[in-house]
């Protein structure tokens, strides 16, 4: 590839989003400078990756350094664990049922990190471990002046630096930001029984309680609650601590004994009104950000940044001019406002005490539990956008030719 004739990348942002896309531009013969410090400290959550997220892990050549460190997920349960008078069915999804071996991976951020990190180093990208302080956009090319004093200039930057994205602010894309009374304790626990490669999400009165596989008798939590609620949870000794979490999944997994290490996030929606604008593209967080239920963050993520690149490598000599960025913004979305809309509402649906509230979220889940061609389709498309309906309209077309 003549780099010449192709325009320099500029990735601001290097958690495993940023990382992500330098090794996909970098791999599409794109010149990338990748700006950001290496991960500091200790990062005890997981990541739950699907298969289309593997797909570009294997692309990347990156895939062999987390398989060993991660279990697949190979049954996505949800449990209605509420005390309200309208109860939904527990909805059982078996990746077998649409014949796939496994939904994906849950994996430990610290491998994540690591290897994402691993790869970057040995790749050639330019990595400027510096933050940015400042950024100038012109008709012509994204700057970034960076804190140590240096200058990258790059036809597209792209936006990978998290969800106060100062690259967003720069480029004048404004946000509509919703605050939850809501707070994420994240831990993972040992159990003594087999989780059978099962993820259960119990849906509780303030929030899903999610527990998710990793390798051996071991599963990560992500527990929604209030925010003192979660706090105080996390500052019990490890004894107590135990006991509570055994007892709000009503001892499934037989007796648990969390680890150490317990963070607490505080929950928060953020929609952007626009995905790209002045030689800025966002990804990651800097483009949705909003509840972790049904494994949507990162994976959605990933699909932005494969968005990108597919644009990025129909206009080569100029990623960043308008048009191209206009094109990157109509193709998110309706995958971006899709997801955070479902996410968001079901997370809404719990934290609702009015009947009609639930009774449509027992219904929804009900038929999703009665009709196997309806869970299905939900499957499919959980994974890839487009493909429940490609299978739909595919099963219509074998029918009308018998």
């Amino acid at each position: 590839m003549d780099h010449r004739e192709t325009a320099r990348i500029l990735v601001a942002g290097s958690g495993p989003a940023g990382l992500i896309a330098a090794l996909g531009f970098a791999e599409a013969g794109f010149p990338v400078t990748l700006v950001g410090p290496e991960a500091a400290g200790p990062d005890g959550r997981t990541t739950a990756l699907m298969n289309p997220a593997l797909k570009m892990f294997e692309r990347l050549g990156i895939f062999d350094g987390i398989r060993q460190h991660a279990a697949p997920l190979k049954v996505m349960r949800i449990v209605d664990a509420t005390n309200r008078l309208i109860r939904s069915p527990t909805v059982t999804f078996r990746a077998s049922e649409i014949n796939e071996e496994q939904f994906g991976l849950n994996l430990p951020n610290s491998v994540l990190n690591r290897t994402l990190a691993e790869a970057v180093a040995h790749s050639g990208i330019e990595w400027r471990k510096s933050m940015v302080e400042a950024w100038r956009l012109d008709a012509d090319h994204a700057h970034a002046v960076l804190a140590d004093g240096s200058e990258v200039e790059a036809s597209l930057a792209v936006a990978a630096d998290g969800r106060h994205s100062p690259a967003r602010e720069a480029a004048g894309i404004r946000t509509s930001v919703r605050s939850y009374p809501q707070a994420a304790l994240v831990l993972n626990f040992g159990h003594r029984s087999d989780h059978a490669f099962t993820s259960t999400e119990f849906h509780t009165e303030t929030g899903p309680f999610t527990q998710v596989p990793l390798p051996g008798n071991r599963s990560s939590l992500v527990w929604v609650l209030e925010p003192d609620i979660a706090r105080d949870l996390a500052a019990l000794d490890d004894a107590e601590l135990s006991t509570r979490v055994e007892q709000r999944m009503q001892s499934m997994l037989g007796r648990v004994s969390v680890e150490p290490g317990r963070q607490v996030y505080p929950l928060s929606a953020v929609s952007p009104w626009r995905f790209a604008q002045r030689r800025v593209a966002l990804v990651g967080e800097a483009a949705h950000v909003f509840p972790p239920i049904g494994a949507q963050g990162l994976n959605l993520g990933i699909r932005d940044i494969d968005d990108l690149i597919a644009t990025a490598s129909r206009n080569r000599s100029d990623p960043g001019a308008a048009q191209a960025l206009a094109a990157y913004d109509f193709k998110r979305r309706p995958d971006i406002l899709a997801r955070s809309s479902a996410v968001n509402l079901l997370n809404m649906s719990l934290l609702s005490d009015m009947l009609p509230a639930q009774l449509v979220r027992s219904a929804g889940l009900g038929a999703l539990e009665g009709f196997a061609p309806l869970r299905a389709f939900f499957m499919r498309e959980g994974l890839r956008p487009g493909s429940g309906f490609a299978a739909f309209f595919g099963g219509l077309r074998k029918a009308a030719a018998r």
